[in-house]
């Protein structure tokens, strides 16, 4: 079974940076999945972040984070990154690490596409 887990999650000052990791285990290899970022804000249901597919590295982010965050991966340590830059109050969030088998294009950004999630670590952006 994949297993994931998140770390790098804190409190941050608004225009700051932080960097989430989500190390991935539970198979010999990810091939055809793609890893994927949501995150839930307080009282807001879970959305969609950032995605990439771990053999070809393709990226896809929504566009409330385009050009703040950068989505990135290490294959050969299983390891799944999201790079947050300039950070915003609105950014508050739990952010989850996700993996998605044999994804396709039009589910790259759908949640319940995923099959295997995190626990989750806690963002706070700070005014």
């Amino acid at each position: 079974q994949v297993h994931l887990v998140e770390s790098g999650g804190g409190l941050v000052q608004a225009g700051g940076s932080l960097r989430l990791s989500c190390a991935v285990s539970g198979r010999r290899t990810f091939a055809n999945y793609a890893m994927g970022w949501f995150r839930q804000a307080p009282g807001k249901e879970r959305e969609f972040v950032a995605a990439i597919t771990w053999t070809t590295g393709n990226t896809y982010y929504v566009d409330s984070v385009k050009g703040r965050f950068a989505i990135s991966r290490d294959n050969a340590k299983n390891t799944v990154y999201l790079q947050m830059n300039n950070l915003k109050p609105e950014d508050t969030a739990v952010y989850y690490c996700a993996a998605q088998p044999s994804v396709a294009r039009w589910s790259i950004t759908t949640l319940n596409k995923y099959a295997y999630w995190g626990q989750g670590t806690h963002i706070t952006v700070s005014s």
